[in-house]
């Protein structure tokens, strides 16, 4: 039995491991074409290519559910289609057995999931987004259109490009009164952390009044802010590709600055709940193989699977954004999909045993 169990783990993990190396190659592909177009500066092909293979990681990430479900759904249809798990069946093995097995893979896939997404692919992901910016020169220019936005308070920041070590390139920092009127506006070439204030050099401010507006220059300048580089590192970033422990820390400082954090909490519960929806995917394949598709061909059976995910990414992505629009719990958002996945799977699987 242990032998049995050991081959369809074995076919399952390689046909996962095929579905990953296809689909990452086109993304790849497609990936580094469409980074071409935005080419400038000292951003060239090499810097582009770098910054494929350095966001390698994050898209890893991003499909090894894909990964886990089709590599399920092929690797037991091979299976089927061979007879093979017919055979396995009539040698007394039990539909739960085969569907444990066929999960161990999952396990696995998931494990390796959760150590990429909050220790590997945010990291690199931060380093290919600010040499990006940096490389393309956006440090040299005020407000560029790249870059990220962010307030605190009355005052409203811009970070042409924020680097993991601490050094924030092309600042910019608008400061507001009571009324809404804009009381100064300065700009600073590059800014340097020093544990517990930022030094700003290169600094031009302008400051306005009723009479005029007046502007000083200053070689370096002390800004006082609680943004700290680990903050700023999570910021730097989309949430989608943040870790889920940056997404909580940054979640819980933007409800102390009165800010909207529902983005940012929509991501972590998609990040927490991510290892249980690969597993009800799983699921949902293994009872195709055993239910509606237990007799047809390969091809039908790839066409099925890349339509059940679309369908649920689909699902997860338009309740998301309903659920800070009507207000209603992310969680409950991320958790319907699953839990519809979860119960077509277990019913399709009660009626075959």
């Amino acid at each position: 039995m242990r032998q049995l169990d050991r081959y369809i783990n074995r076919t399952v993990f390689m046909a996962s491991l095929l579905v990953l190396l296809v689909v990452l190659s086109l993304d790849f592909i497609f990936g580094f074409i469409n980074e071409l177009k935005s080419l400038q500066n000292g951003y060239q092909v090499s810097q582009a290519l770098m910054y494929m293979v350095l966001s390698f990681p994050d898209r890893l990430y991003q499909y090894l559910p894909l990964g886990a479900f089709m590599g399920c759904l092929i690797g037991l249809g091979t299976l089927a289609n061979t007879s093979e798990l017919t055979v396995i069946r009539a040698a007394g093995v039990s539909i739960r057995r085969i569907v444990w097995a066929a999960m161990k893979p999952a396990l696995v896939i998931v494990i390796i999931g959760l150590l990429l997404g909050q220790f590997v692919a945010p990291y690199f992901q931060r380093i290919a987004e600010s040499d990006r910016q940096v490389e393309r020169g956006d440090s040299n220019n005020l407000a560029s259109s790249g870059g990220l936005w962010h307030r605190e308070g009355q005052t409203f920041m811009h970070f042409n490009a924020v680097q993991p070590n601490g050094v924030l390139h092309g600042v910019s920092l608008f400061k507001f009164g009571d009324k809404h009127w804009l009381e100064s506006a300065t700009f600073a070439e590059r800014a340097i952390y020093q544990s517990d204030h930022w030094l700003l050099e290169n600094v031009v401010t302008t400051t306005l009044t009723p009479n005029g507006t007046h502007m000083q220059r200053y070689a370096t300048e002390v800004w006082k802010t609680s943004l700290s580089p680990r903050l700023l590192n999570v910021l730097s970033v989309y949430p989608d590709n943040l870790s889920i422990s940056g997404l909580y820390t940054y979640a819980r400082y933007l409800g102390k600055q009165d800010l909207n954090a529902k983005t940012y909490w929509l991501a972590f519960w998609k990040k927490v709940l991510r290892p249980l929806a690969t597993g009800v995917l799983v699921l949902v394949a293994i009872s195709f193989v055993f239910g509606p598709l237990r007799s047809v061909t390969m091809g039908f059976r790839v066409f099925t699977g890349i339509i059940v995910g679309l369908v649920f990414k689909y699902v997860q992505d338009l309740l998301g954004p309903t659920s800070m629009v009507f207000g209603f719990s992310p969680i409950l958002a991320t958790l319907v999909p699953i839990v519809i996945c979860a119960v077509i799977g277990l019913v399709l699987i009660r009626r075959v045993g």
